[in-house]
């Protein structure tokens, strides 16, 4: 199999297949990102032919293609019994043409597959027509993994994601209209310190316009070769405790009020938890309380600080 650098997948891809079909990220400037800078060049499509070769080898080694995926711990949209995830920042950045010819492939070699997912940014949804986003969906895409990060434009722009909050409802609806699910990773701590609590009910009043499946918060962790810790020493951003990222997922978990799956899986998080929106609410909030009040800033703060790697 062909992966370039470090392949990041989300928790609930573990059983699926990973097929590389991008290496970087079109984006590349989001200041708090460090994941892509292993790699000599921003971004590269994998070509068909490399593409083709890796679906070859993967019939030689699956037996039954990713039977695994039925008994995933996460409800996936319109659960399949194979499934393909494309590796890459953003593999959603690419045409729909090219798209459509990796679903061909992804066909004619694994006939049973019918989900392919991948990460997108919101900005790669809004680059693709209507109908595209309709072929895309007969095609098999689902279950896309949007790193939408918050919903405080203050935050975005700072950031430097490329989009504001507006974008995000106006994209997750035509994904909607094209049936086309998705999920959310919402990234805590981003709006900085003092703005926890806010970034968190903005990013909820958002979110409630949408229909994720899955809302997944991870724990912003500022390393010291991103541009963000470049602004720490500057003076113009200062990081929330660890306390107040838990005050956030709080407030983030009490103000979604669509039905939706929350998760904190990612290795950011000190404390791992899941649970079902709205019927497991407040076992939620009463574990995020419990670590706050057993672990506290100074246990929370050693974990993040001995955190070398994602």
């Amino acid at each position: 199999m062909h992966y370039t650098g470090t392949i990041w997948r989300p928790p609930y891809e573990a059983d699926s297949l990973l097929l590389e079909a991008t290496a970087g990220c079109t984006h590349g400037k989001c200041k708090f990102c460090t994941l892509y800078d292993e790699l000599p060049f921003k971004f590269r499509p994998a070509t068909q032919e490399t593409i083709e070769a890796d679906l070859l080898e993967a019939q030689t080694w699956l037996h039954d293609p990713l039977r695994k995926a039925e008994r995933s711990l996460f409800r996936l949209p319109s659960p399949k019994r194979c499934r393909v995830f494309l590796t890459g920042a953003n593999p959603f950045g690419l045409r729909a043409k090219h798209l459509l010819g990796i679903s061909e492939l992804v066909k004619k070699h694994f006939p049973s597959c019918e989900s392919i997912g991948c990460f997108a940014r919101v900005t790669d949804v809004a680059r693709k027509a209507d109908d595209e986003l309709a072929a895309l969906a007969d095609a098999g895409y689902d279950g896309l993994t949007i790193g939408v990060e918050t919903g405080d434009d203050d935050a975005l722009s700072f950031m430097c994601k490329g989009y504001a909050a507006p974008d995000v409802v106006e994209q997750c609806a035509r994904l909607d209209a094209a049936g086309i699910g998705y999920a959310f990773f919402y990234l805590v701590g981003v709006s900085g310190k003092g703005r926890g609590v806010v970034g968190a009910k903005k990013s909820a009043a958002v979110f409630n316009r949408a229909n994720p499946w899955l809302v997944a918060a991870n724990m912003l962790t500022v390393f010291p070769d991103s541009e963000l810790y470049s602004e720490i020493e500057r003076g113009n951003w200062a990081e929330e405790s660890e306390t107040e990222k838990y005050e956030e997922v709080m407030a983030l978990v009490e103000s979604l009020s669509i039905p939706t799956e929350f998760a904190m899986l990612g290795a950011s998080n000190p404390v791992m938890m899941q649970g079902l929106l709205p019927e497991q609410r407040q076992a939620i909030l009463d574990a995020l309380g419990r670590v706050v009040s057993e672990t506290g800033e100074e246990g929370l703060r050693t974990y993040r600080e001995t955190l070398r790697h994602l």
